[in-house]
């Protein structure tokens, strides 16, 4: 078959692209007729709204109160390939899917100035795959090959709001004189198109341009740092199913300590995929020593009786709110005398932590908690020389814990990070923030400084609380925290 007989598209481009040493190298013009033919009606009508719909709609309109005037450009982001045919798993842009509740690849949501005030808002995405131009079965990336898609019409309907066709999204952008503003990173090629658009002259015109577009990111970040009723319950869906997912890692321990630590993230993967999308971000699954590696996420080591095995994984849902929880346990069932010493310590520090999290408290209260409590633990050991205010002044104590106490969670395990620091790092709690409270000691194997009985020893403690307007929910609470909580957690899950 020669180049002009292959399906083309719109832009009389051939969609036949085959692999260089693939199989199938042409399409007989019997073949691309049948293929075009014979195909039963398959659009779903009265749809409903998907639950979140509503909730989107509101935040667009903030957003667009935020910005008159202004043109706004939020992608998705595009698939990513690894080699040849073989994508990099996709994950939506975060403020795109927070604004949607979309969650597929390639589209974008655009604002433009309406003529009386406010904006257009239209969803650009992928339509479903074309019958007549052969595109639905050639070229790898249609419905035949990846999975049908929703038409425009089907997602106005889920989504409740416009569509259109992406393939005319670079045309609506080149179209009108307003200022255009982007969430930058997420897809490369819409980056240059505004680029090209602005066509800044000099750095000073640049600069205020890459003002505008960090302006828009980080307004985003902070509508996103209090959460709507719809956001908690997928948080607390998230959190319910990473206990379930702990508790099938303590009845897979005796088979973790025949194999490794991958057995473990394997085992909490399985309730990760099962009820959600995916883990929220690489599982730490530290036994022993590895347990002091803050992102030990190559969890390729042994898993040995007598050791800790600290655990921090999260589910990530269908709607992509993830927890972010920690349980450091003794592998034996039972802490041994200096395990035990140095995990009620950490204990201590994350009960003061979460006591410190309410309406109208500082962010950073619970930290300071949190390090009070280690500080003095560790000036009490001898390990730092007094008094604690001379300590926590100098910071001393980070020698052995390192980390900050806590953060925001939401859609990114980390979440919000770009919002402002006023109302975030420097701000105070209200209701409806969801941060994690997860104080640790590490004690390296090299760390001369500590007696050698608690080198190699690392112990966090992590769970996810809601602010509310009576102070606090520990959303994670179905999971143990004391020391001798968790070893009767242990005692009860354990094959005997």
């Amino acid at each position: 078959m020669s180049e002009q007989q292959r399906p083309r598209d719109e832009t009389n481009a051939p969609v036949f692209s085959p692999r260089k040493n693939g199989q199938a190298q042409s399409v007989s013009d019997e073949l691309a007729a049948w293929m075009s033919t014979g195909w039963a009606d398959t659009e779903l009508r009265d749809l409903e709204p998907v639950e979140q719909a509503e909730h989107t709609a509101r935040r667009r309109a903030a957003i667009s109160a935020a910005f008159p005037g202004d043109r706004l450009v939020v992608p998705a982001g595009q698939l990513i390939t690894r080699s040849n045919d073989t994508e990099y798993p996709f994950r939506a842009a975060t403020d795109y899917a927070y604004l949607t509740g979309d969650t597929s690849d390639g589209g974008c949501l655009v604002f433009t100035p309406g003529a009386g005030g406010g904006h257009d808002v239209v969803l650009y995405l992928k339509p479903r795959s074309n019958r007549d131009n052969g595109e639905f079965w050639l070229g790898g990336y249609g419905e035949l090959w990846t999975g049908r898609r929703n038409s425009l019409s089907e997602a106005a309907d889920l989504l409740g709001v416009a569509t259109a066709d992406v393939t005319t999204l670079a045309g609506a952008l080149r179209s009108g004189e307003a200022t255009t503003r982007i969430v930058r990173g997420h897809d490369a090629a819409l980056d240059a198109l505004v680029d090209e658009l602005r066509a800044d002259p000099d750095e000073e015109s640049r600069a205020k341009s890459a003002q505008l577009d960090e302006d828009l990111s980080v307004t985003l970040a902070d509508h996103r740092l209090v959460k709507d009723e719809w956001e908690v319950a997928q948080l607390q869906l998230a959190v319910d199913a990473t206990v379930r997912g702990f508790n099938d890692v303590v009845k897979a321990l005796p088979q973790a300590k025949d194999t490794s630590e991958r057995y473990i993230e394997g085992t909490f993967f399985l309730r990760a995929r099962v009820e959600g999308n995916d883990v929220g971000y690489g599982t730490i699954a530290a036994s022993g020593s590895n347990a002091t590696t803050l992102h030990w996420t190559r969890n390729d080591g042994p898993v040995r009786e007598g050791d800790l095995l600290l655990l921090d994984a999260g589910v990530e849902t269908t709607t992509l709110y993830t927890a972010d929880v920690t349980r450091t346990m003794p592998v034996s069932g039972t802490f041994t005398d200096v395990q035990r010493r140095v995990y009620d310590l950490v204990y201590a520090a994350q009960e003061a932590g979460i006591a410190a999290v309410a309406p109208g408290k500082p962010f950073t209260a619970f930290h300071e908690a949190s390090q009070r409590v280690l500080a003095e633990g560790l000036v009490e050991w001898g390990l730092l020389e007094g008094p604690v205010e001379r300590v926590l002044e100098l910071g001393l104590q980070r020698r052995y814990t390192l980390h900050g106490t806590g953060h925001m969670l939401g859609m990114d395990v980390h979440d919000c990070a770009v919002s402002r620091q006023e109302v975030h790092l420097y701000g105070d709690l209200k209701p409806g923030m969801a941060l994690t409270v997860e104080p640790g000691l590490y004690f390296q194997p090299d760390d001369l400084t500590v007696p050698e009985e608690l080198r190699g020893v690392g112990v966090r403690i992590e769970d996810d609380v809601l602010v509310t307007e009576e102070g606090r929910t520990v959303m994670s609470a179905g999971l143990p925290r004391s020391s001798a909580e968790v070893e009767a957690w242990l005692a009860e899950r354990l094959p005997r």
